[in-house]
């Protein structure tokens, strides 16, 4: 039977690809880095050999979405920062036979998804920045599900989450389970970035004080009033994706009735106006 081992909200912003560089970003990520290596050594710890990716840079406007592909190689630009992100070159394995059985899990709950095993469908930076750091060796199995949901219900997100920790738990892998985005999600205007210094501030403080109101709750536990607000916190913060992607994650930790704790393993910190973090949120079995 398989198993999910680590679950994690984690961040995805190219500056952590610059942070690698020469220039004036060299070193400026590196928490974040360090963030995503540690969560990947509790991962090798456990026995994962899959990752799955809630990825909030996969739009999407009809249904839900997995890349299932058995083999993901390419080079990268991101259309979006074309000046962050350019010609990184990737390969990696995939596994079809999990992507599939989450697509039928979710789709029996009656929430439309497919699975896609399609060569020219490529990965997007929200899958590609966080196996950079945590898939160096390129040995873990990925499946990539759309978390960019532009006419999606938080209810059908959590529910696509409970079909992944079912389908899951009735394969042969051992998985982490990434939730892939920002809290709030509103970058700088445009005319504002440089006067702002918009690469280490946050656009807007009511957007910071709900961010740090929603990391307290999720360290205390208090895992039934943030997804309360959750609908309110990804429309009036400008969530990545929607949210969807959280509200896939706790679908699959077991949504209100989830009964564990988040770690900081990343502390908050603003980013071209958007709130980030790496947290990681223990496994507990499911009533």
């Amino acid at each position: 039977m398989g198993e999910l081992s680590i679950a994690a909200k984690i961040t995805h912003v190219p500056t952590m690809l610059m942070s690698e560089q020469p220039g004036r970003l060299k070193g400026c990520r590196q928490a974040a880095i360090d963030g995503h290596k540690e969560i990947v050594r509790r991962a090798r710890e456990a026995g994962v050999d899959t990752v799955v990716v809630l990825d909030t840079h996969w739009l999407v406007n009809a249904g839900f979405h997995i890349n299932s592909n058995e083999h993901f190689e390419g080079v990268y630009t991101s259309h979006e920062f074309p000046h962050f992100i350019q010609n990184m070159g990737y390969q990696y394995k995939g596994n079809g036979a999990l992507g599939d059985a989450i697509a039928e899990k979710a789709t029996a709950k009656g929430v439309f998804t497919l699975s896609h095993k399609v060569e020219t469908l490529t990965l997007e930076y929200g899958t590609l920045v966080p196996m950079h750091f945590m898939n160096k060796e390129a040995d873990l199995k990925i499946v990539s599900v759309a978390a960019w949901g532009t006419v999606h219900s938080i209810e059908d997100s959590r529910q696509l989450g409970e079909a992944i920790r079912e389908a899951i738990e009735e394969s042969d892998s051992k998985v982490m389970l990434l939730a892939s985005g920002s809290l709030s999600h509103r970058i700088w205007d445009n005319d504002k970035y440089e006067a702002n210094n918009g690469t280490f501030t946050i656009s807007k403080e009511f957007n910071r004080q709900v961010d740090l109101r929603a990391v307290e709750l999720l360290e205390k536990g208090d895992i039934s009033t943030f997804l309360a607000m959750l609908p309110d916190y990804a429309n009036l913060c400008s969530g990545e994706g929607g949210m969807h992607d959280t509200a896939m994650l706790f679908g699959a930790l077991g949504w209100d009735e989830y009964q564990g704790k988040g770690e900081v393993i990343t502390p908050y910190f603003p980013s071209s106006g958007t709130g980030q973090i790496n947290m990681v949120f223990p496994v507990l079995p499911l009533d």
